[in-house]
């Protein structure tokens, strides 16, 4: 069980190198391989904009997105255009 803070991880994430990005990528479930390949391309974008570009489910989203903070890959804040959701992005 991990002792790091969230803003640990976060400082961490600022600062990951294309290799250790990729070696944090590599341990998570495929979902979040395609949530965070979508962010890649088109960044940021709300759960139900990262639902409809991949074609996965909302639910698997949210656990995709789950499983990308807790790697410390991406970031959040809220939408300029809706403040009541939230936008994700990649951190690298």
């Amino acid at each position: 069980m991990s002792t790091t803070t969230a803003e640990e991880r976060a400082d961490e994430a600022e600062t990951l190198s294309e290799t250790e990005y990729r070696d944090r990528l590599r341990e998570l479930p495929p979902s979040a391989k395609l949530v965070a390949k979508v962010l890649e391309s088109d960044t940021p974008l709300s759960q139900g904009q990262l639902a409809e570009e991949s074609l996965l489910p909302d639910r698997t989203v949210r656990y995709a997105l789950n499983r990308l903070e807790d790697a410390g890959l991406i970031g959040s804040r809220y939408s300029f255009r809706d403040a009541r959701k939230q936008v994700y992005y990649l951190r690298t």
